[in-house]
Order: C-alpha cells, then structure tokens, then sequence
C-alpha cells in the first residue's frame, strides 16, 4: 500500500517538478557548506572544532544546526539560524508592539510586512553575529589562557580586511540561504527554511554512523549494544511521532444562523490543541543556556568552576535541562498562544463550548487545559532530549545526533509528508495510509 502511494508521487507532473526542485536547492546548499570564507585555515579549525566536540558548548550547538558548516567555516557558517532568531523575536515583539499586533491579523498583505521586517532584521543580525565571529576566529590560537591550550592560529592574517570580508560572506551566505529557503516553500514541497535545517542535521547521521562502527570494530561497543541502541531509537522516533500528531479537540458548537431567507442548521466542529504547543523552542533555548558556561569558561577562567560542576555531573545537568525545558515551555507558550482572543474569535463567529459560557468562562477552560497540555509536553520534550544523553553517558559515547535534532527531523519529515498527501488526495489519488486510512498529520498551526 505504501509503495503504491509512493510511486503515485512519480505520476503527477507537478509534484515530480516540486520535488526535484526542492532537492536541487537542497543539493546547492549542501555545496555552499564547503565553500571557506576568505583568509581561514581550514585545518586548523577543524582541530578546534574536534576538540570542542569532546567538550562540549554553544559552538558545537551552532555547528550542529548550521550542518557542519562551522566546522568547515564557510560562506554558510551562520546557517539559517539569524532567520529564525529574527523570526522569534518578531513574533515576542508582537505581543508588546500594538502595531506589530494589528499587522498579524491583517491577513496575507500583513503577514507579507512582518516577513518583509524579519529579513531586514536576519540581515542585521548576521551583520552582528558576522562581527562576533570574525574577532572570535582572529583569537583561535592567538591566547593560550583563552582557548585551552589551544595553539593552531585559526586566522594567519588578521586584518580589518579579514573582518570586513568574514562579515560579508557570512551574512551574505545567510541572505542566500534565507532566499533559498523562500524558493523552496514557494515552488518546492513543504517548509524551506525546517528542510534546510534538516538537511543540515541528516547530513551529520552518515559520519555519526561511521563513528559508531569504528568503535564496534574496536570493540569499545559491544555488537548487542548497537543492536539495543537501534530498536531503543525506533521505539523514540515512534513516540515522537506518535505525540507530535497527538491533539486535545475542544468541541466547538455553532448556533442556527439566517443567511437571506434560508436558515442554517447549527454546526459541530472542535478546536484542534497540540500536546506540544511550544515545538522545540525551549529545548533549543535550554540547551543555549546550559552551553553558555562552557562557552564562556574558555574565555573567562572564574567560569571555569561552574563549567566543571555542571559538566562533571550528569544528574545536575540533566536536572537543571529538564527545570529549563519546563520553564521555557510555559514562557513560549503564554507569548504565543492567547486564550483571550481564541475565546472572542470563537465568540464573534457565534461559537461555544458546551457546558461553557461564551468570552470570559472560555477563555479560562481554553487557558486551564492549555496550561496542562503544556505541562504533558514539556515533560515529553525534556525526556526525549535527556534520554540520548544518559545513553551516551552509560556507553561512554558522544551522539552528535540528539534530541533536540530528532524532534526537528520528525516533525520536518511529518509536515513534508503532510504536504505531499495533500497533493495526491487532491487528484484523487490514495495517501500514503491507503483509501481507509488516517490522514497524516504535521504539526498543526494554531493561529490565536
């Protein structure tokens, strides 16, 4: 049944074009990784970069979301991550910016201004981060109590020429990514920008494999070891997808209505709530956070006791992850998800729930079973992240492949796959779960 779906994917034109579309921009992208900005030596820093991967911090965090394209240094060293740091503080910005508000809920015309805003403002923050990197570069190798005892000279020549370039080819690298990602969406299949980062995270699932097999061969791992680490990871990846499809449906009830001379009879529909309303927001951040003093430990030397502490014991660090994933869940959530204008919207539109008063009574069920699915989902996220380090910290193996990543490629794959259903029910055409079967659902968008 699968395969037949799959190879009615190949008979419609259109979707052959968009596919074929989207892996050659993904294709074009995973060869600007190897593309160096100006005046770097390469080897140099990728012996940096395989020490900060036995230690740890945000640079190994940045390299993991850019592809790898930090370790190499390239023209794409910043990723796509401007764009979406941009795109979260635009939608914080709305909350507390009437004006930025009234733009969201003008429709498409506004939506196409606040898209036009996070440009500009990815533009400028790679500028920002453009700076900060090539200072950092030009300091690799340059200061023994800096790096670590790190002596390799990143940066032979350092010059406001070199800092002047870094800066443009970075954030030049970021625009073009930001424009790819934008042709993908547009002409290609499913979101650009999620496909990006998860070209970027797959591409690192090849080397982390190799790395693995190595040290079967070595016999640091043992054979069954790998054999329970694999079905341990089938059965995540199906809990992971099995909760992102997961949804709490509030019954909607909608009175009788005159249209002319015809009366409507009331309808019935729900109001689709995620279990996991925040996505992988906060683990992101949480992981930022926990990374700062390792991070900063390299460059200040009374950080390195704090850095010691919360590195050298695993149950201090996966409690302080788990207390962070928590708090920036509910943080995340209330910023983004207003039960108060759910509950006028439902209202203006004649609306209500069951048992329930219309505007205020709503608005606190919606707020009450809110705040419990994000407890239920904040639980769920800071498992599945601290599951891969525990493993890693019983087999004594460093994953480059953990939760955080896992829940960004699910979700990706859920929501192209989505897309792709969509195109062949459109044309009468089976889904992938066959004639009978559940429509597969992504990650559904809630607009407040």
């Amino acid at each position: 049944m699968a395969l037949n779906a799959f190879a009615n994917v190949f008979r419609i034109a259109e979707l052959r074009s968009r596919l074929a579309y989207t892996l050659a921009l993904l294709a074009v992208y995973r060869i600007g990784i190897f593309i160096n900005t100006p005046g770097v030596d390469r080897a140099a820093m990728n012996a940096f970069m395989d020490a900060q991967k036995q230690s740890g911090g945000l640079v190994s965090l940045f390299n993991l979301f850019s592809g790898g394209a930090l370790e190499q240094m390239s023209i794409f060293g910043l990723g796509i991550m401007p764009y979406v740091s941009a795109s979260i503080i635009m939608q914080l910005l709305a909350v507390v910016i009437p004006s930025l508000e009234r733009l969201q809920k003008e429709g498409a015309a506004g939506r196409q201004k606040i898209n036009q805003y996070t440009r500009y403002g990815t533009i400028v923050l790679s500028v920002i981060q453009g700076i900060g990197i090539s200072r950092w570069l030009a300091s690799l190798g340059r200061s023994d109590a800096g790096q670590s005892g790190f002596n390799q000279v990143v940066v032979p020549d350092d010059s406001v020429w070199f800092t002047f370039m870094t800066v443009i080819s970075l954030t030049a690298g970021t625009a073009f990514i930001m424009w790819l990602g934008e042709r993908i969406t547009e002409r290609g299949i499913g979101n650009g920008i999620s496909l990006i980062i998860f070209a970027g995270i797959v591409a690192g699932v090849l080397p982390g494999a190799n790395t693995l097999l190595e040290m079967t061969r070595q016999e640091v791992i043992a054979v069954a070891e790998v054999l329970a680490l694999l079905v341990f990871m089938l059965v995540i990846i199906a809990v992971v997808v099995y909760v992102e499809r997961g949804m709490r449906r509030i019954p909607i009830q909608y009175a009788k209505r005159m249209a002319g001379r015809r009366m409507f009879a009331g309808q019935a529909t729900y109001f689709p709530m995620k279990v996991n309303t925040a996505g992988v927001i906060p683990p992101i951040f949480a992981g930022a956070v926990l990374s700062f003093p390792a991070t900063l430990g390299t460059w200040f030397p009374f950080l390195q006791n704090m850095q010691r502490a919360i590195e050298g014991n695993l149950w201090i660090y996966n409690g302080l992850f788990v207390l962070l994933v928590i708090f920036f869940a509910y943080f995340y959530t209330a910023l983004t998800f207003r039960p108060d204008d759910v509950a006028d919207n439902i209202k203006k539109q004649g609306g209500y729930i069951p048992g329930i008063r219309p505007g205020r009574q709503t608005a606190e069920f919606i707020e009450r079973v809110l705040n419990r699915l994000t407890f239920g989902g904040a639980l769920y996220l800071a498992v599945i992240c601290v599951i891969p380090s525990v493993i890693s910290g019983l087999l004594n193996v460093r994953f480059t492949f953990g939760g955080t990543a896992l829940l960004i490629v699910v979700g990706v794959a859920l929501d192209t796959v989505q897309q792709i259903e969509g195109h062949l029910i459109s044309r009468n055409y089976e889904g992938f779960a066959g004639p009978r079967g559940p429509r597969i659902r992504g990650r559904v968008r809630v607009a407040a």
